[in-house]
Formats: C-alpha cells, sequence, structure tokens
C-alpha cells in the first residue's frame, strides 16, 4: 500500500485533512479541464432510490424536446443520441472523471447536462464545481449509514447540493417525503422573484398535496394512477395550469411515476412544456436493469432489477405484487452488496418474507466480505414460517432454481445485480450479466 494509502486509513472519513484533499483534487480536476459546467445547464439529481430512472427520463425529456443533452448516472453516460455504459457502476465516479465527462458534453456542443449525485460524492467534494441550475431529489430512506452513521446526517449531507445551486437555482422537491420541510428552507444565493428561499418546485403522488401547497411554490400532482398490461398511467395536474396531463408510461412499477414527476418538475424548471415533457416520456423506454422484463417466451414474468436498499424492495416487490392475481406467486432471488450497510441485511430478509411466496437468498457483489456471512445475515430476516425459502450459494443455481419453480402467471424477480456486466468478489472482479444469465437459462428452459 502507498504512502498516501496508509495516510487514509489512518484518517477519519470526515477529518477535515481527508476532506481537504477531496476538495484539493475536486479543483485540480475542474481546472484541468477548463470548468465545464460554466459552459452547461446543470441539472443534478440526487436521492436513495431512483436517481438513475429519473436522470434517464430527465435526460430523454430533454432531448426528444429538441435540446443537446449530456447525462451521466451510475448506469450510463450519455451524450446526444450516443448512449455508453459506466463501466465502474458507481454514482461517484472521480472528479478527474466527472469534469472529463463535462468536458466532452460542452465539446460535442451539448447546452445541458443531467448528472446523478451521491451522498458520498457531495461530502467529499467529488461534484464541486458544478454549479447546478437545477437541483432535485427523489426521496430519502435508510440507506449508506455505515458512512452517513444517522439518518439526519445522511439527510444533512444531500441538502449539499441544493446550497450548490446556481443564484438563479431551482429545488425541485419530493413533498411527500421527510427532506421536504427541511430542504424548502434552504436559501438559494440570493432571493428569488418566486420566495425569500428561492424558486421551488415540489412534487407528489397524493392529491391532498394540492390544497396544501404554498401559493408562491409551482407544485405537480397525480390522481388516477392505474397500472395496464402495457405500463402505468396516471393523470398529472398542476397548480399553474387548468389543464389535466395523461401520463402514460411503458415500464412497470407504480414507483415509476413518482421519477415520472421528478423529472417533469426538472424539466418544467428547464423551460420545457408539461405537455411536450408527459408526451416524451410515452417512448421512454426504461434503463437496463431497473425493472427490466426478460422474455424468452416462458410462461412466467421476469424481471431484473437494481433493488439494493430496503425502501427499493418495499416498492419494487409491492409493484410486482399488485400485478398478480390470485394463485399467482412471486419468487425472488436476493442477496446483500457488501462492504456497505450490513445492518440492512435482515430487513432485506424480513421484506422478502412478507412480499414473497418463494424466496432464494445467494451470492451477490460482496466486495471483500465473505459471501457466506452475507447471505446468511440476509437469511437472519427470513421467516421461514411464512414463506418457502432456499439458500443457493451460486447465484446462477439460484436462478435456475426458481425458474424451475415457477409456474404460469407467476412472476420472478431477480434483485441486486441490474445491468451490472461484473461482480465484484473477495476472489477479484468476474464477470456476470444477470440480463444474459437469465436468457440463457430461459432459452434452455423453453427450448428443453
Amino acid at each position: 500500500m502507498s504512502m498516501l494509502g496508509r495516510i487514509k486509513r489512518l484518517l477519519p472519513d470526515r477529518h477535515p485533512l481527508r476532506l481537504g484533499w477531496h476538495w484539493l483534487k475536486a479543483f485540480a480536476a475542474a481546472l484541468r479541464y477548463g470548468f465545464p459546467a460554466r459552459n452547461l445547464t446543470v441539472i443534478a439529481i440526487t436521492g436513495t432510490d431512483g436517481k438513475t430512472t429519473t436522470v434517464a427520463m430527465t435526460a430523454h425529456i430533454l432531448h426528444e424536446s429538441g435540446i443537446a443533452v449530456g447525462a451521466v448516472s451510475t448506469s450510463f453516460f450519455r451524450i446526444k443520441e450516443k448512449t455508453e455504459e459506466n463501466p465502474t457502476h458507481k454514482t461517484s465516479i472521480s472528479p478527474f472523471a466527472f469534469q472529463k465527462f463535462l468536458r466532452r458534453c460542452v465539446t460535442a456542443g451539448c447546452t445541458h447536462a443531467v448528472t446523478e449525485i451521491s451522498s458520498h460524492g457531495l461530502v467529499q467534494h467529488r461534484n464541486d464545481f458544478l454549479w447546478p441550475r437545477i437541483a432535485a431529489i427523489t426521496n430519502l430512506s435508510p440507506e449508506h449509514l455505515d458512512y452517513h452513521g444517522t439518518m439526519q446526517q445522511y439527510k444533512e449531507d444531500k441538502s449539499i447540493l441544493f446550497k450548490m445551486l446556481r443564484s438563479d437555482g431551482v429545488s425541485v422537491l419530493n413533498a411527500d417525503d421527510q427532506t421536504y420541510e427541511d430542504y424548502r428552507k434552504i436559501p438559494s444565493r440570493r432571493s428569488s422573484r418566486r420566495s425569500e428561499a428561492g424558486w421551488r418546485i415540489a412534487w407528489s403522488t397524493s392529491h391532498a398535496f394540492a390544497s396544501a401547497v404554498n401559493d408562491r411554490e409551482c407544485a405537480f400532482w397525480t390522481t388516477d394512477i392505474r397500472e395496464t398490461p402495457d405500463g402505468i398511467q396516471a393523470n398529472v395536474l398542476c397548480n399553474e395550469d387548468e389543464e389535466t396531463w395523461d401520463l402514460q408510461l411503458t415500464i412497470p412499477g407504480r414507483f415509476n411515476v413518482e421519477n415520472a414527476l421528478c423529472a417533469i418538475s426538472c424539466c418544467h424548471a428547464a423551460g420545457i412544456p408539461v405537455k411536450d415533457a408527459v408526451s416524451a416520456l410515452r417512448s421512454f423506454s426504461g434503463v437496463p436493469g431497473r425493472m427490466e422484463r426478460i422474455d424468452e417466451g416462458q410462461e412466467f414474468s421476469v424481471y431484473v432489477d437494481f433493488t439494493v436498499s430496503p425502501a427499493a424492495y418495499q416498492k419494487t416487490l409491492s409493484s410486482i405484487r399488485a400485478s398478480l392475481t390470485p394463485g399467482q406467486r412471486l419468487l425472488v432471488l436476493t442477496g446483500s452488496c457488501g462492504n456497505r450497510m450490513p445492518e440492512k441485511r435482515p430487513m432485506i430478509g424480513k421484506i422478502v418474507s412478507e412480499l414473497a411466496d418463494v424466496v432464494v437468498v445467494s451470492e451477490d457483489e460482496t466486495v471483500t466480505e465473505d459471501p457466506q456471512n452475507v447471505i446468511d445475515e440476509v437469511w437472519s430476516g427470513i421467516d421461514q414460517n411464512a414463506i418457502e425459502a432456499h439458500k443457493i450459494f451460486d447465484r446462477r443455481d439460484g436462478i435456475r432454481f426458481l425458474f424451475k419453480a415457477a409456474r404460469s402467471g407467476d412472476a420472478v424477480a431477480l434483485c441486486g445485480m441490474g445491468a451490472c456486466t461484473t461482480m465484484q468478489t473477495r476472489e477479484g472482479l468476474r464477470e456476470w450479466d444477470e440480463r444474459e444469465v437469465a436468457r440463457q437459462l430461459l432459452r434452455e428452459g423453453v427450448l428443453h
């Protein structure tokens, strides 16, 4: 290990020297690439769950509206029409990679950039010198507490993004979330024409929100959310317009209505008419590995999803469960990533016990941890009297078991890995594409 590495290991995560070093790297990166954010209208999106999909939705709307846009997320990099995989699968990429990407956007002629921002990146200055014009949050739920310590600290760390807003910046807030009351009080660098705290847009899936909104605050909300065989539909309303818009998504998951509302609000702040934003989302095909359907002609449905936090498990499995009719079952492959908030593992086991009929606990991307220990910690939350539960260490074997067990009309959810193409383990990095593994196993089952 290098001398710098040894020093870093001796210093706590939030030691001033360590954070100062992070800031110096961020400044050096921005200087190296000529402070590219100065030439972009930046929309920065944070939150616990839904960030990647919301970034993708926002970039899709802007592109469909004729705006040259770039986007960076955990899953992908996008510049105009071209999208490529984020090979790191990390939200908090290095400041040099981040600033280099923004420079690529400027060089390619982009006028806007949509960026996914993590709490780690905010604390560690990885996204400094971004100067967002629009800052948004999807939600906040228990996650990363091994780093942040408490939910209050987690909330405060996420709030850094809103303090980074330009003087004419816009806050896009989730009125259903615990962050709303605190974040709406964060002032911009100078007061705007809308309110003393700057211009805000709030969104909610609750119709009751409409009567409670401040008249100086733009607000979006939905009514009549309904699931269809082709996706999700809802009515979108705004306190600044008497019109109602019909939102139609071709991707599953009621929670994607929340992601869509956040994206519509971000685009409204960027000057996109609501009707255009809603219309654009009809052609949004989703993000690979986010509630992605895998269809090889089998008689049951299969979803691959990057489900990581307890709240994401609750939303994802509840959504799939709601799509089933009596007699149809939900079969789930679960596990947990390593080196990250071990206390959530029994919570995941408990949620799966409440929502699934059959569960397999298997290996995940456990980094430096013993994968068997991680499996056992998830297993400790499983109620074996409530569901049929199995431990199957090898992930491919676990998927094969669920496919063989599934009956016509059932749903199988493969949770955790999403669109990742590698799995990091104690033995090193190995190739793993869950979507392709699922397709191969389904083809075997369909053909034989």
